[in-house]
């Protein structure tokens, strides 16, 4: 399982899982492509390049989720999947996606938030819950 939805009264919380730290960030992209698009398929027409650094690993992610959101809201760009290198403190993406505008009636993410955020290892990998606010 790469990725669950869970319980919350107001806002949508979804736990992440991946063998590595990047795949965290890759499994997150595709959460958040099912919340904004309603759990339809986006299909991978064009690419962008980010580059974000953190001070923490929960920083870095809800930074990485805040990235998303502002491709939607600035330049009508949904998110598919992405392609994550992570180093440090610092990650390098590839996040692929189309044109909003041939997806109606999206939900919309207003920003992720540190509300029952964790990001930590595991034996078998790693694990990270976050809540955005809808």
């Amino acid at each position: 399982m790469k990725y669950e939805f869970l319980e919350h009264t107001a806002d949508v919380k979804f736990r992440v899982y991946g063998k590595t730290f990047g795949k965290i960030f890759e499994h997150t992209a595709l959460a958040v492509s099912e919340i904004l698009s309603g759990g339809n398929k986006v299909d991978p027409i064009s690419v962008k390049e980010v580059e974000i650094e953190g001070s923490d690993k929960e920083r870095l992610l809800c930074d990485f989720i805040d990235e998303l959101i502002y491709y939607l809201d600035a330049e009508d760009f949904l998110v598919s999947k992405a392609k994550v290198k992570v180093k440090g403190n610092k990650l390098k993406a590839k996040i692929f996606g189309d044109d909003a505008l041939a997806y109606p009636g999206l939900d919309h993410i207003k920003a992720a938030t540190y509300a029952e955020m964790y990001v930590k290892k595991k034996k078998d990998g790693w694990e990270a819950q976050v809540v955005v606010d809808v």
